[in-house]
């Protein structure tokens, strides 16, 4: 395997392709850290190793089950997962890999990233493996390297790659695209439970938890998987079969856990027996292809020099009302010469 300079090690040296490669298929967890903060760079001296490490990678992922997660703003998303990640590890021996995001500050740009401090659990489990990353401003409830993400950690021998979202929203179709199995969480006694969540989400999800039905809650949490069962059975059934369950769960107290992932594992049969799921998993690979396209064509474009330059006084003139936005962008456009070359960036 070629060797390429990439990222700086603790002591100072740099990692090889050969050794990132060898590392993440070693199970490494630090090497599998780095070459994940590898591909999260925007440096062009990255970029290149990132892609190579990739490819080299490539032959050894698909394995995993690939589970997308997202629910209202306190549904309890990390502590669900601290309990169904303990229930794949303890109950039933296998490793797990668990994707966290935070949603990016449009202000400051930063995230707080607290997710692994809500699995007390799996954090301290060496055989799970959680990274948590900002979303930095990326639609879709992910990062815009979540997906490459995935691939190094099933190439680590992580068997099942659980996706936490930003949360609920009209952009969580990217999510579901590089997922084999789409969560949604709900609580019940929040107010009209069909009003809230939007009728794109119900119609790709492949299943439903009522989290925190315990207590003087559980009554609740049964009337409002009954209404969500029938709001179900309102839609047209899915092109690949499968029925999505509405069940209930309670996080703290451990109880429904095994049944949702029991859900997950009769979706698994199901669907890959007749082999939806890798229909899936291409039609979301090629989705990404054209999204990557997309926003390399958008960083050509902003980075070219005319563009830059002109750019800034074309938005002031559009505040100002003096330009119309279709005429600015026209102009812009005329500008952008995608064949020209852009100096790298430094």
């Amino acid at each position: 395997m070629p060797s390429s300079s990439g990222a700086l090690r603790a002591g100072g040296g740099r990692l090889s392709l050969n050794e990132y490669a060898s590392g993440v298929l070693a199970g490494d967890r630090m090497v599998l850290a780095r070459a994940i903060t590898l591909i999260e760079s925007r440096l062009a001296a990255d970029s290149e190793l990132a892609a190579q490490l990739l490819d080299a990678i490539l032959p050894h992922t698909g394995e995993s089950r690939r589970i997308g997660i997202t629910g209202v703003p306190g549904v309890g998303k990390s502590t669900f997962i601290d309990a169904l990640g303990m229930h794949v590890i303890r109950d039933r021996g296998e490793r797990l890999a668990v994707l966290t995001v935070d949603p990016s500050s449009p202000i400051s740009g930063g995230s707080i990233l607290g997710d692994k401090t809500r699995m007390e659990r799996l954090s301290a489990d060496p055989n799970a493996f959680i990274r948590p990353s900002p979303s930095g401003g990326h639609l879709g409830g992910v990062t815009r390297r979540t997906r490459e993400t995935i691939l190094l950690c099933e190439a680590a021998g992580y068997r099942n790659v659980l996706i936490e979202t930003v949360g609920v929203g009209q952009s969580e179709t990217a999510v579901r695209s590089m997922s084999d199995f789409f969560l949604l969480l709900m609580l019940a006694g929040a107010g009209d439970e069909l009003q809230g969540i939007k009728r794109g989400i119900i119609e790709m999800i492949d299943g439903m938890a009522i989290n925190k039905a315990d207590g003087d809650n559980l009554t609740k949490a049964d009337r409002a998987r009954a209404q969500y069962a029938s709001a179900l059975h309102l839609f047209p059934p899915s092109g690949d079969g499968w029925t999505p369950q509405v069940l209930t769960c309670s996080a703290i107290n451990n109880t429904g856990i095994a049944e949702i992932w029991q859900m997950v594992l009769e979706h698994e049969a199901q669907l890959g027996a007749s082999g939806r799921i890798q229909e899936r998993r291409t039609r979301g690979d090629l989705q990404w292809m054209n999204d990557l396209i997309s926003m390399g064509l958008a960083e050509m474009f902003h980075d070219q020099p005319e563009v830059a330059e002109r750019l800034p006084a074309l938005q002031c003139e559009v505040r100002e009302g003096c330009v119309t936005p279709l005429a600015a962008s026209r102009e812009l456009l005329g500008l952008f010469h995608p064949l020209t070359p852009i100096p790298p960036k430094q």
